[in-house]
């Protein structure tokens, strides 16, 4: 096969580039940015995404840079305990559960690609505008970054949008599509310094949306000084929110009054929110599932094709499946329209149920439950409440639909 042509250098770039040239299809990678920097804030890698980055040789210089996470661990908004349940090798999986920052994780697979693919394989100042394709193949135009005046093109066998939310490519497949659909919730993210706490590898979910809620995980091991770096989350309903982009800076005092009252045994919220690092802000927003992602040459993958809200740690592994999904198909099939269109059909429907999911019954369900039940009140039992079997059925039916159920891992 001829070159395939990858349309940015994220997770789910990165990824396809380093599945592809471990299969031995050719392929190069174009980023609109001018230079690749390890910006955001933390991730979760779930055991299905962690058994595909341990394939393709990365685990361990992932475990030197993440936290290799222990167990969920859901309170209510007065420092409750709901739910805990073990989560990635503690609850029995064969590959970890993975939180890390995303800039850690993007430098990992971009040293991986450059490394192993070569340097001249990925450029960046390269942002795409337009793909046209024929009979033979498909030819790329980009600019010198957004905007910009320089214009030239490339032509590949195939076409991969891995541009994200805002994908040049969709827009042209789609081009009334219209912004992306707000959730009703705005997200503050930022990332403190702490010492360890509970287990020193939780993931923490806690309170509900309508009155504040957070997550909080953490995702650098301590340093010298038995700190971790320790990301979080603060989730709040609000009616008004402006355009994604993450790396827009946030004010603390814009949500803390939700948590000015979270004190708990554990962790004094306040005052963990008021010592972070740096602040963003930006809402939680998502699209409606997509007919199709293939036409002829080119296809999209990632947050290009399935943007989801961020409730189920799940983002970046959805991208990490197809990028594994799609491999296989350029693998099987000699004619690249018919290697697309398999493609689709392997990861459209599955994904569809995750971006839906995600919406109504995410992790986080566990939390609403209980927030509805108790009317916002402290409980006397939790058994009272909720029983274990509704708990654990809340969570183990999310693990089924979004593929990392440990039945489906064993397949």
């Amino acid at each position: 096969m001829d070159e395939v042509i990858i349309v940015g250098a994220g997770v789910g770039g990165l990824t396809l580039g380093l599945a592809l040239h471990a299969a031995g299809i050719p392929c190069r990678i174009f980023e609109s940015a001018a230079e690749i920097k390890p910006i955001g804030v933390g991730i979760n890698l779930l055991p299905h995404a962690t058994r595909e980055l341990a394939a393709l040789g990365l685990e361990q210089a992932l475990a030197s840079v993440a936290i290799a996470t222990r167990d969920a661990t859901f309170f209510n908004r007065f420092g409750q305990l709901i739910y805990q349940e073990p989560l990635g090798r503690e609850a029995g999986y064969d590959h970890p559960q993975f939180s890390i920052h995303r800039g850690d994780l993007q430098m990992v697979l971009l040293d991986a690609f450059r490394t192993r693919a070569g340097q001249d394989r990925l450029l960046t100042n390269h942002h795409c505008t337009a793909v046209e394709q024929d009979g033979s193949g498909v030819t790329l135009s980009f600019s010198n970054g957004p905007g910009g005046g320089k214009h030239t093109t490339m032509r590949g066998s195939v076409a991969i949008a891995c541009d994200g939310i805002h994908s040049t490519i969709r827009k042209q497949f789609y081009p009334d599509e219209g912004e992306p659909r707000y959730s009703g919730v705005n997200m503050w993210r930022g990332v403190t310094r702490w010492k360890p706490m509970l287990s020193g590898a939780s993931m923490v979910r806690a309170g509900w949306l309508s009155h504040g809620k957070m997550v909080i995980y953490p995702i650098r091991p301590a340093g010298a000084d038995g700190l971790q770096l320790v990301n979080w989350v603060a989730e709040i309903e609000t009616p008004n929110y402006r355009k994604r982009d993450w790396t827009r800076p946030g004010s603390i005092d814009d949500f803390i009054g939700a948590f000015a009252n979270w004190h708990f045994d554990w962790l004094d919220v306040p005052a963990f929110i008021r010592a972070a690092d740096s602040v963003l802000e930006f809402p939680m927003v998502d699209q409606d599932p997509l007919p199709r992602w293939s036409f002829g040459r080119a296809t999209l993958l990632g947050d290009a094709a399935h943007p989801m809200v961020p409730r189920g740690s799940n983002g970046a592994g959805q991208a990490i499946l197809d990028a594994r999904a799609l491999t296989s198909a350029l693998l099987e099939y000699e004619n690249p329209a018919a290697a697309l269109a398999a493609y689709e059909k392997q990861r459209l429907e599955a994904t569809t149920r995750i971006v839906l999911t995600n919406r109504t019954n995410p992790p986080d369900a566990i939390l609403r439950e209980v927030f509805q039940r108790t009317g916002d009140q402290p409980f006397g039992v939790i058994d009272d409440v909720i029983s274990r079997d509704e708990l654990v059925a809340l969570s183990e039916g999310y693990k089924r639909i979004a593929g990392y159920s440990k039945d489906a891992l064993r397949t």
